[in-house]
């Protein structure tokens, strides 16, 4: 089963928002944990995020299941990003 019109069009669109949603998540999680400064803490998050978005853009394009990518990119996501703004300190 290959990727064709709309099916294509879903995961490619996954794999750039909700791939850039994971990414910043991600960033933003690990930035909130480092033990480090916070400018230092930002940078890190920021040059982790690069590695999270490039791996989420490979992974959409392997699983290949718009509905799989979407679940699989945006729960991830959506709990890191809770879980870096409790780490923060920052109301949800």
């Amino acid at each position: 089963m290959g990727l064709s019109g709309w099916r294509l069009c879903s995961v490619a669109l996954a794999a750039l928002l909700a791939g850039y949603c994971l990414a910043t998540a991600a960033g933003v999680f690990i930035g909130s944990l480092l033990p480090v400064p916070r400018g230092e803490a930002v940078l890190i998050g920021m040059l982790c995020s690069f590695v999270v978005y490039a791996g989420a853009v490979i992974w959409a394009f392997a699983v290949r299941r718009p509905a799989q990518v979407w679940l699989g990119l945006m729960i991830p996501a959506c709990a890191l990003a809770a879980a870096g703004a409790v780490l923060a300190g920052s109301p949800l």
